[in-house]
């Protein structure tokens, strides 16, 4: 087969106030007809420029300087355009853009209209190339929903993007991009931030989709689980340069590139070693030991700090069947409103010991951030306990009020998934850093400078930096500077809630192992929530997976992935893609889709109307949700 898309020697520059910059610098590869190739790169290597020059849709700063992007089309042999020499505005451009060459973005909630429904959106592509009456759109558009596996196609046609998850809204992209059978689909991160079992269900979808209309495939990504699994080629970009291309095979067993090859120690992977670290392009370089234990908090077991080896008495933490539900309200036709609740948490029970890590694993909606939020007392349980060990003294966290919730909201800290939203645009990084102290009236303004540069370094960002707004940050900075103000307290617990879910593979080695060293140097414990079990097992000591509300399996981290016993739980490892060409995704155990619906779990551990089972001791901590006596279960093990 030839080639649809050839890239000779491109080079893009940005004109900016400050200069120019080169973002892509000399770049050249080849998209063969009816291939993969993946096109890798930590955010600000250039790959989404690239995408953006083969579309036409440069930022107004970025100008081609030179090169060429040569597009082959198969149904007029022996001819090509350049798409470099084409006006971004012109007819013959947007003749190919979304009909020939057509795009997945990274975000289909921002990419998609929030006034349109799904249906007019999709077949706007039509009607733009296509040259369709809007009837016949119309019902082109149902076929390709049901062709990407919308459950209901023609009620699909009719909702707006807010009423479907994050997997349906990722599925209207693809729709919207396929529905004019492109030569050539460049899919800009379509994974990213999805669960393993819908970013399984997305990369299955597109390869199937790929096989029956025959077209090409350039896939933009930072995750080399997902390039193992998909790609036939792979182009690897730094700083706007190719550093390595070649076929998949070649390049992950034997990268030349000392580029390459940090990418694949930076990957968190299931066969790691006991005391084996993940090697992250750059280091950090914290010294964390200055920070040690200097606030008082005293209570009536005294202020004896936990210095990593004192005895491990009680759990730091226990939640003892925290239930948690939502009232949901619609408009009728008639303008009255109906009422309906939601349970969100339901019979949710765990503990934490002092210094450990519990991962608390899950899809998105499964309840993890609830029972996080229930903890912090930022939502109230319906029933059920949460009680905190301070230091000895047994805490009721949900009968906490006033005074004494404000000073266990001290020892209790957060860090959020997304690192620029939970931070303020307008204050600088020592306001940030500082407010924690500010609002608990801890130290003078010369106590509150030492300790903000001191936290600054245990995180390993340069104290010059303290006068700049989060906006000059990478994503990897600005999570360092959520955990630096999480840190500012000295808190005994942290609740990491995805906190390296939007993170390239390097820097998110980074931040795991700063977590890791921060639990050794402060005896910090860490509630760790995360839908990427391969995380997980780096960071955590035992681990809680949820479904639906309910934790489903618990037992210590090397238990569970070694001899898991829900279904459930066997999907989500079996949906986790691993950097290893030798190892594809096992799409079987994910039940065409319904490995996340309690009712379709086989018995005994089914879950609907008629049948709610309960947690069993398997033995050794290990519990399971099932419909078994502890002896009946523990023959699961066998």
């Amino acid at each position: 087969m030839g080639n649809v898309l050839l890239v000779r020697d491109l080079k893009v520059e940005f004109h900016v106030p400050e200069g120019v910059i080169k973002a892509v610098d000399g770049v050249s590869f080849r998209v063969p007809q009816g291939k993969t190739v993946a096109l890798v790169g930590e955010s600000g290597s250039g790959k989404t420029v690239v995408s953006q020059a083969i579309l036409g849709i440069l930022p107004k700063p970025a100008r081609i300087t030179s090169g060429e992007i040569l597009f082959f089309d198969p149904d007029k042999p022996g001819n090509f355009v350049d798409i470099a020499k084409l006006e971004p505005d012109g007819r013959p451009l947007r003749a190919l853009r979304g009909n020939r060459i057509s795009v997945i973005f990274q975000e289909p909630m921002t990419s998609l209209s929030p006034l349109h429904t799904v249906g007019n959106q999709i077949a706007e592509a039509l009607l733009l190339h296509g040259g369709n009456d809007p009837a016949t759109a119309l019902e082109r558009s149902r076929e390709i929903l049901g062709l990407v596996g919308f459950p209901d196609p023609a009620q699909a046609v009719h909702t707006y993007p807010f009423e479907l998850s994050g997997g349906l809204r990722q599925r209207a992209m693809i729709a919207m991009a396929l529905i004019c059978r492109p030569v050539i689909l460049i899919a800009d991160e379509p994974t990213t931030a999805l669960d393993v079992t819908i970013q399984a269900q997305i990369l299955k979808l597109i390869s199937d989709l790929q096989a029956e209309l025959g077209m090409a495939i350039l896939m933009i990504t930072h995750d080399l689980g997902v390039v193992a699994n998909v790609a036939d080629e792979v182009v690897v970009m730094y700083q706007g340069e190719v550093m390595e291309r070649g076929r998949r095979d070649d390049v992950f067993r034997q990268a030349r590139h000392p580029y390459m090859q940090a990418l694949l120690h930076a990957v968190p992977r299931f066969d790691m070693k006991a005391g084996e670290r993940l090697v992250p392009i750059r280091e950090i370089r914290s010294q964390g030991s200055a920070l040690m234990r200097r606030i008082e908090q005293p209570n009536k077991a005294g202020t004896e700090p936990w210095d990593g080896k004192t005895e491990r008495r009680a759990p730091i933490l226990e939640v003892r069947g925290v239930c948690k539900s939502f009232t949901t309200r619609r408009a009728s036709v008639l303008g009255s409103k109906q009422s309906g609740s939601q349970i969100a948490v339901d019979d949710v029970s765990f503990s934490i010991g002092r210094g450990e890590c519990l991962g608390l694993v899950g899809e998105s909606g499964c309840g993890k951030t609830t029972t996080s939020k229930v903890i912090i007392r930022a939502l109230s349980a319906d029933s059920g306990e949460v009680v905190y060990n301070d230091r000895g003294t047994a805490v009721d966290v949900l009968a906490l009020r006033g005074r004494k919730l404000f000073d266990y909201r001290r020892k209790v800290q957060y860090i959020f998934q997304d690192p620029f939203g939970s931070l303020n645009p307008r204050m600088t990084v020592y306001d940030i850093v500082s407010e924690p102290l500010v609002i608990h009236r801890i130290g003078d303004e010369e106590e509150r400078q030492q300790r903000v540069r001191e936290l600054m370094d245990v995180v390993g960002l340069d104290v010059r930096f303290l006068r700049r707004y989060p906006h000059s940050f990478s994503g990897g900075q600005r999570q360092r500077i959520g955990i630096a103000r999480a840190l500012a307290l000295q808190p005994d617990l942290l609740i990491c809630d995805e906190p390296v879910s939007a993170l390239d593979v390097s820097i998110q080695a980074q931040v795991l192992n700063l977590l890791k060293d921060l639990q050794a140097s402060l005896g910090l414990t860490y509630l760790f929530i995360s839908h990427n079990l391969a995380v997980v097992d780096y960071i955590a000591d035992h681990i809680a997976v949820m479904c639906s509300g309910r934790l489903v399996e618990m037992a210590k981290r090397e238990v569970l992935f070694h001899n898991p016993v829900h279904p459930y739980t066997k999907a989500l490892l079996s949906a986790v893609p691993k950097p290893d060409p030798d190892t594809r995704l096992d799409l079987t155990a994910l039940m065409a889709g319904r490995c996340s619906d309690p009712g379709a779990w086989q018995p005994p551990f089914t879950v609907d109307g008629e049948r709610r089972p309960r947690l069993v001791d398997l033995g050794a901590g290990h519990f399971v949700r099932a419909a078994l006596s502890e002896q009946e279960a523990r023959s699961l093990l066998a």
